[in-house]
């Protein structure tokens, strides 16, 4: 998956997976991918398209919107930002998952949280602490430090809504949709299975990124 954000709205097209429903079993079932991916992700992003067809908005870059939502209709910011946050989750997850991470994205995470396990335990309540539906975030800030999250809905960090923003390089659903099927409302089990899919090394291309961009 290549994020799109430079692409204008209208010409945003819906990713492919690039791995099987059931490929992230036992940690995230493949009934709930499946219904994840196709109904609630494909809503988002055909929500997205009918919400600004005809419009100037069609005509804005993807990252551009996301930036200035709060000049935008509700159900642009609902959907632009459903989107968005499925399209970087799946390209989150991988099989071959977990562990964690190398290089320059450990060496900011032991330097802003002290250990790698520091930063899992707050990330981890983050998630599990966000009331009602909603997402959990590693970001990068605008100074280049660390920052970990929380947004409500389909917000994210990019957004100028937000409270703390920044470019976001981990992002964890934590809508029911997500995890009910397999978990019920254990939500602090799924989080503690979402450990075991990271894709560190796509965590760590999405912040060498972002520090270049700065």
């Amino acid at each position: 998956i290549t994020l799109q954000m430079s692409t204008l709205v209208k010409d945003l097209s819906f990713p492919e997976l690039g791995y099987t429903y059931s490929a992230l079993e036992p940690h995230i079932d493949a009934m709930t991918m499946e219904i994840h991916y196709t109904r609630h992700h494909k809503a988002y992003f055909d929500n997205l398209q009918n919400a600004v067809k005809g419009t100037e908005m069609a005509e804005v870059p993807f990252l551009e919107l996301l930036r200035n939502i709060s000049r935008y209709p509700v159900a642009v910011r609902n959907n632009g930002g459903g989107h968005y946050n499925h399209e970087l989750f799946w390209s989150l997850l991988s099989a071959n998952g977990g562990g964690m991470p190398q290089g320059a994205l450990l060496d900011a995470i032991v330097k802003k949280y002290n250990s790698f396990e520091e930063f899992k335990e707050k990330f981890s309540d983050a998630a599990k602490t966000r009331f009602g539906s909603g997402w959990a975030w590693l970001m990068v800030k605008s100074d280049g430090s660390l920052a970990v999250s929380s947004t409500p809905n389909q917000d994210n960090p990019y957004m100028d809504v937000t409270e703390c923003r920044g470019i976001p390089v981990l992002g964890l659903d934590v809508w029911e949709h997500a995890y009910y099927l397999k978990y019920q409302n254990k939500r602090p089990d799924y989080v503690s299975a979402f450990w075991n899919v990271i894709n560190w090394r796509q965590v760590e291309k999405y912040y060498d990124d972002a520090i270049k961009s700065l």
